[in-house]
């Protein structure tokens, strides 16, 4: 362990943060990193459980606790309180493939099931793991590590978000020859086009895919599998076959006016705003401008939250969010103790960024969409909103959020950003593989497998297990290599 005594020595330290009237005026990243001694001073804390939490990964109340990579946390947290970087790079990386991603955008369970949540504040996890990271590419430890031999095998990975990349980086590191395909203009997926660039800049991403194809991985972008290359063709020249083309099929809203112009889908706002910004600095005109315009953002989640500070950036006039759910509450209730996920309240970088320019919280709860009224022009120019209520439906015998009658009003709106979520994978995907699919068009596999009912087809990531997270779809994308090479080889060492 660190110190036995550190985390009655030293107190939590967190990175800090560019003001938010300063950093809306730019896209990068907002956050100056400790110094390499704090960091060390903030190994100290950790106790080396003997039950370590927050390397556990499990499900508790249907809410993960612990890191689902199964970090080797204690390890990496010793290691950096003694000096030793190396070796901390080295226990990092032996669980999880890409640490500069889950070090910016995961929303750190590992620290939820830290054992110092029970009287005081969990390791500076996250922060850490960036650090080790950061560091071993400055010193050039992180480097390209090309297989000594090759297997002969070939395997195709439809998808470069974080489960293809992963897929891909176990694989080829097996040594069987790998290709990822990508529809997208450049590699990356959710992390490239989904995230915004100040909560992950695209360097990072590009430097790692540069890497991996020093490795001897090859990316093939702007080739949209199903439609530019056909299933056979490839099912004719792989041995393999990995689907890891994410839940990015959108879940809509069916209310009168949904027609209007002006109204998007939150991610073709995020990609367009984040292809301008790479292309042109945002100087193209391509990106969809919410420069003096009134916002409204449907979907009180990350993506939801993505697009508030995305439209401030852009200097938009006014900007509401709506949840449809209760807010929760500020401290955690009786009924949900640690180790569980804290249901409590949180506000993040956005909802932060529109306090300060707009002087409130931009969240209004318990809240929805009943019409968007257009203009002459056919733009919408105003959304009817109405309130919600839990109310117990007893067809369907669960608590529902009802309308609340008399409770509608109107607002004016310019630009409508929904993010509501997704329903699940592109069926023009698996249609063209001719993949079963579950009741929500997730790709099916038999339980806790990756195998579909296609032969030689393997699925992972969001459109296997529905829209979760980053560090979820890079774990979901190392078991699935470890099925793909049992399957190729008879045996595996992955």
């Amino acid at each position: 362990m660190g110190k036995p005594t550190g985390f009655l020595e030293f107190a939590r330290k967190e990175s800090s943060s560019e003001a938010p009237l300063e950093r809306i005026k730019h896209f990068r990243e907002f956050h100056t990193p400790l110094s390499e001694k704090e960091q060390e001073k903030q190994g100290a804390r950790c106790m080396n459980c003997g039950v370590p939490f927050c390397q556990s990964g499990i499900l508790i109340n249907g809410m993960v606790t612990g890191c689902p990579l199964n970090n080797l946390i204690p390890e990496w947290n010793d290691a950096t309180y003694h000096g030793n970087w190396e070796e901390a790079y080295y226990r990092l990386k032996k669980t999880n493939p890409f640490p500069e991603f889950t070090g910016r955008v995961c929303p750190h369970p590992c620290e939820v099931g830290c054992t110092c949540n029970l009287n005081g504040d969990p390791i500076n996890i996250k922060e850490k793991e960036l650090s080790i990271i950061e560091k071993a590419f400055e010193t050039g430890e992180a480097r390209p590590e090309p297989p000594a031999v090759r297997t002969g095998k070939k395997v195709a990975v439809i998808g470069s978000g974080p489960s293809g990349l992963s897929v891909a980086q176990y694989l080829n590191m097996r040594g069987h020859t790998v290709t990822v395909y990508e529809r997208a203009d450049r590699p990356g997926g959710l992390l490239m086009y989904g995230i915004p660039n100040m909560k992950l800049e695209k360097g990072y991403i590009d430097r790692r895919i540069e890497m991996m194809k020093q490795e001897g991985i090859v990316f093939k972008t702007n080739i949209n599998v199903g439609i530019d290359v056909k299933a056979n063709a490839l099912q004719k020249e792989y041995d393999a076959i990995v689907l890891c083309c994410g839940a990015s099929n959108p879940r809509d809203l069916s209310v009168k006016g949904r027609k209007s112009k002006g109204i998007y889908f939150a991610v073709d706002f995020l990609t367009a705003a984040t292809k301008s910004l790479l292309n042109s600095n945002l100087t193209d005109g391509k990106a969809i401008d919410a420069k003096n315009k009134n916002v409204l953002v449907i979907g009180g989640g990350d993506t939801g939250n993505d697009c508030v500070g995305t439209s401030i950036r852009m200097g938009c006039k006014s900007l509401l969010q709506l949840e449809m759910m209760p807010k929760m509450p500020e401290e955690r209730p009786a009924d949900n103790p640690w180790p569980q996920w804290p249901r409590v309240c949180k506000t993040d970088y956005g909802q932060e960024e529109a306090i300060a320019v707009f002087g409130k919280d931009p969240r209004v709860y318990q809240t929805t969409v009943k019409e968007f009224i257009a203009n002459e022009k056919g733009e919408v120019c105003k959304a009817k909103l109405v309130k919600l209520e839990s109310r117990y439906d007893k067809k369907a015998k669960r608590t529902v959020m009802a309308e609340v009658a008399g409770s509608e009003y109107e607002i004016p709106v310019d630009l409508v950003l929904i993010a509501a979520g997704f329903l699940g994978s592109q069926s023009y995907v698996t249609k063209a593989f001719g993949v079963k699919t579950n009741e929500r068009t997730n790709v099916f596999t038999e339980e806790g497998g990756y195998r579909t009912s296609v032969d030689k087809v393997f699925t992972a990531g969001d459109m296997h297990r529905g829209q979760s997270l980053v560090v979820w779809a890079i774990r979901e994308g190392r078991d699935c290599a470890r099925e793909v090479d049992l399957a190729l080889m008879g045996y595996t060492n992955l």
